[in-house]
């Protein structure tokens, strides 16, 4: 009996120091990859978008616990008990209630796009500051003096159609359009996607588990592993392992390897907006056909603004990939950069729209001059805990500098 006491004792001592090599080694590895001790906190907060993150803070909801289905963009959010936000609007987005017809006090602004314009309106509670509007209203007179008021037309994962469908639903209700977008659009355009622009679920499964079985790959591996790390995060024990953090990664790693997830289903979101094999396999005709798509809705949003007398601007947003000599914190948490001459191409393919006299400007270099921290992961900026935001700040000033010239707007005093 003593001598399997014994071999029990031993067993658990031998585990525990075959652990403890373990943590060691992974807080080493890091320790060289990083430069710097990185406490495991910031670690699993580098496997998570900071925009589904800081929607969560505080509350022990999942993102996908916020959201509400919508009948033309997807989805949006709700504030119903207990995971809604007590701050999303009549429409199910942030900020002020959609108006149904033009208001006469406000010069009114849509404001549209992906997680990165939802930030630059403002998604956080109030009073955050509203960094676009504040811009305009400290800067410039509307085109009927009355106050600016950007509506926050813009949530996470929102691609084209969301932008050109949210602003068909509420043209009779606004002075002016304005879209900050085209990071999330690039994902469509690799070489052998099988996805198309129409498709306005094409992200949903960053925030939604329930179409992780219809071969989404590397997007249904992405909300999983964001999932388990979230979990092992607000574990006492594991939430301070970087050993645990490391297989985090290396399954991640491991699953991207392999191929995407299959469905037999006969009828999936793939199916209904999957690309034809002869296009998908000429990867410049892909482009092509992907580009087109694309520069359709933003000409279909001109077209039907000219009808409304709705004024319009397009803003192709910037990204860590291109403009900005990163920082190290920087460089930590941008991920994966290879998409940069892939978007620039995009980017380079929209700006034609200028030669049909559409206003549309490339925000690539708003950061050229920048030295500190903007980046807070692959595409949002750093926000302090006021919600303060140089990031959003300099974008703001850059697209209100853009519109007064555009639109004529008078600078005031």
């Amino acid at each position: 009996m003593k001598r399997r006491i014994f071999g029990w004792i031993s067993a658990i001592i031998g585990i525990v120091l075959a652990l403890a090599v373990v943590e060691v080694t992974a807080i080493a590895w890091l320790y060289i990859e990083d430069g710097r001790y990185t406490p495991t906190a910031e670690l699993y907060e580098r496997t998570q978008n900071t925009y589904v993150r800081d929607t969560t803070k505080g509350s022990s909801c999942r993102y996908v616990d916020t959201l509400y289905p919508h009948p033309y963009v997807a989805f949006v959010h709700h504030a119903n008990p207990p995971c809604g936000i007590p701050w999303v609007n009549n429409v199910g987005l942030f900020g002020d209630d959609f108006p149904v017809v033009k208001r006469t006090d406000r010069y009114v602004i849509l404001l549209t796009g992906g997680s990165v314009a939802s930030q630059l309106g403002q998604n956080g509670k109030p009073p955050a500051p509203r960094y676009f509007e504040e811009e305009l209203n400290k800067k410039y007179v509307s085109p009927t003096g009355k106050p600016f008021l950007v509506l926050n037309g813009g949530d996470g994962a929102w691609k084209e159609p969301q932008s050109f469908i949210l602003f068909a639903l509420y043209a009779t209700s606004v002075d002016a359009v304005v879209t900050l977008d085209g990071f999330n659009e690039h994902y469509l355009f690799w070489p052998g996607s099988t996805e198309r622009l129409e498709r306005p679920l094409s992200n949903f499964i960053d925030v939604n588990p329930f179409v992780a079985d219809e071969n989404f790959g590397d997007a249904a591996i992405g909300w999983v592993m964001g999932r388990l790390a979230g979990t092992l995060a607000l574990n006492p024990i594991l939430g301070r392992s970087h050993a645990a953090y490391m297989v985090i990664r290396g399954i991640e790693a491991a699953a991207k390897g392999k191929d995407s997830f299959k469905s037999n289903k006969k009828t999936t979101l793939n199916s209904m907006f999957a690309m034809p094999e002869e296009i998908r396999r000429d990867h410049e005709l892909a482009f092509s056909v992907q580009l087109g798509l694309y520069q359709k809705y933003v000409r279909g949003i001109e077209a039907l603004a000219r009808d409304y007398n709705v004024k319009t601007a397009y803003f192709l947003q910037p990204s860590p990939a291109w403009g900005k000599v990163l920082t190290e914190e920087e460089k930590r948490v941008v991920a994966d950069l290879s998409y940069r001459d892939l978007y620039r191409k995009i980017v380079a393919g929209m700006m034609t729209l200028r030669e049909r006299n559409l206003p549309v400007f490339d925000l690539g270099d708003v950061f050229a001059d920048e030295k500190g921290t903007i980046y807070a992961d692959h595409i949002h900026f750093a926000r302090d805990a006021n919600a303060e935001s140089r990031g959003n700040r300099l974008v703001a000033a850059r697209m209100g500098q853009l519109l007064a010239e555009t639109w004529g707007l008078q600078q005031k005093p």
